[in-house]
């Protein structure tokens, strides 16, 4: 038997194969969109992909399970309460699926939301690992907080925390301590908030460290988890209803996207739609020196699906510029991750923007703040934390773009983040919206000066 992970960095997500050696055959579970890595998989082990378990309709990814199924003849796993749209088999408690010496039993753990199920694998009948997709994380449980207005099967906060609560004790405190957890996230996503950086861990390390397995009454536990959660990205009710449905296969679907001509001088820009958002992904000192108009400047990085989805709504159609044809190629597959990819209008190199963004001048703004209306896009759990400057406007990044009116304009706009990522894409979304009624500037990493 062998158990492979994979981890998707940008989303801090992990996905599964399990592969008996003895039969040749592979299950994953939760796998993300691009499937290719998954079929390299099997064919490297001269295996057959026989199942696809979905432990629930995931809200910050895509996953692949429905190609899959299509490319491989795989059966597709689900619980009977997420009402798929797509062919499965009905896999709820206690029900099995038997791969060799190898048995992969069904848990039902309602809490992130009410259709999850976790699954526990038995090899030669001894309990292994537990694969408990966003139920139960390394340091942490999920959320309970996202299933209020989207999927087959909804629940209030309270009620998914009241859920998780027992699921917990129930389910898994029960399980042996050797068992091995393999969760679907790591540090770093939005289904949690406050997750460990390692991959794996075990039900004896969970259950003497995760503060979500210690003893507490269920009314302290319901407070803790519901207390200073993340924010929840606009795209997240959009890809539990894809995820329910089944996505367009990966390949075809990035093909898709027109990659235009670059854009070198007005004529090119004059040809582009002006009432659509131009998200800029080239970096900062680039954008400031030139860009279009209606343009946010949402750099390649780290969490660039995240804010993707958190800015731009689904459904919503964007521009896409960037300084390559291989960086735009890297992005369509980035913004196809979490869905997004015909939302793409059309994608193109950025050669020529007649509008630039002032750069701050560091010794007037340190001299003299006061003098300057200052835009703290954070996120809330960290203005709690404490507040560089006491006299902020406290904004998170992603209800900029609504609640542009809320910022006074009588002064020079200065916009800060924690390390200089989200003020480039606020300020942007600012200066895009005043038009010129006043200048703004991004703090960029001279946040780290205060």
């Amino acid at each position: 038997m062998q158990i492979k992970q994979w981890e998707d960095k940008n989303l801090a997500q992990f996905s599964y194969a399990v592969l008996s050696d003895c039969e040749k055959k592979v299950v994953l579970i939760d796998p993300s969109r691009n499937p290719q890595q998954y079929l390299d998989y099997a064919k490297e082990h001269n295996a057959t992909i026989t199942g696809i378990i979905e432990t629930h309709p995931h809200a910050d990814f895509i996953s692949s399970h429905v190609e899959l199924s299509s490319l491989t003849g795989a059966t597709i796993y689900t619980s009977s309460l997420v009402g798929a749209g797509y062919t499965h088999t009905v896999l709820d408690e206690g029900n099995t699926i038997e791969l060799g010496k190898i048995r992969l039993t069904a848990l039902h753990t309602p809490g992130h939301s009410p259709d999850s199920i976790s699954i526990l694998l038995e090899h030669d009948g001894k309990q292994k690992a537990v694969f408990s997709g966003d139920t139960l994380f390394i340091g942490d449980c999920g959320r309970p907080d996202l299933r209020e207005g989207a999927g087959n099967l909804r629940g209030t906060r309270l009620e998914l925390a009241k859920s998780m609560y027992h699921t917990l004790r129930d389910k898994f405190i029960p399980l042996n301590d050797d068992v091995t957890l393999y969760p679907a996230h790591g540090a770093g996503t939005l289904c949690g908030k406050g997750l460990s950086k390692a991959n794996s861990s075990t039900m004896g390390q969970e259950k003497q460290t995760n503060w979500s397995l210690q003893a507490m009454t269920e009314e302290a536990f319901i407070k803790a988890l519901l207390s200073d959660q993340p924010f929840v990205p606009a795209y997240f009710s959009y890809d539990v209803e894809l995820n329910r449905k089944g996505a367009a296969p990966f390949k075809e679907s990035v093909e898709a996207v027109v990659i235009g001509s670059p854009v070198e001088n007005q004529s090119d820009a004059d040809t582009l739609e002006q009432d659509l958002v131009v998200v800029d992904a080239r970096k900062e000192k680039e954008y400031k020196k030139g860009h279009l108009p209606n343009s946010i400047n949402l750099m390649e990085g780290a969490k660039f699906e995240t804010w993707l989805g958190s800015i731009i709504k689904p459904g919503e159609q964007f521009y896409l510029a960037g300084e390559s044809k291989d960086q735009l190629q890297r992005l369509v597959e980035r913004a196809a991750a979490i869905g997004y990819e015909p939302q793409i209008k059309e994608a193109f190199v950025l050669e020529y923007a007649a509008q630039s963004q002032p750069v701050i001048d560091m010794e007037a703004f340190k001299e003299n703040p006061d003098h300057y209306t200052i835009v703290d896009v954070r996120n809330g759990s960290e203005v709690k934390e404490g507040k560089p400057f006491k006299n902020s406007l406290s904004i998170p990044l992603p209800e900029v773009r609504n609640r542009v009116n809320e910022i006074p304009t009588d002064k020079p706009i200065v916009v800060h983040c924690a390390g200089g990522y989200r003020s480039a894409a606020g300020s942007s979304i600012i200066q895009s919206a005043l038009d010129g009624k006043v200048k703004v500037f991004d703090l960029s990493d001279g946040i780290n000066q205060f």
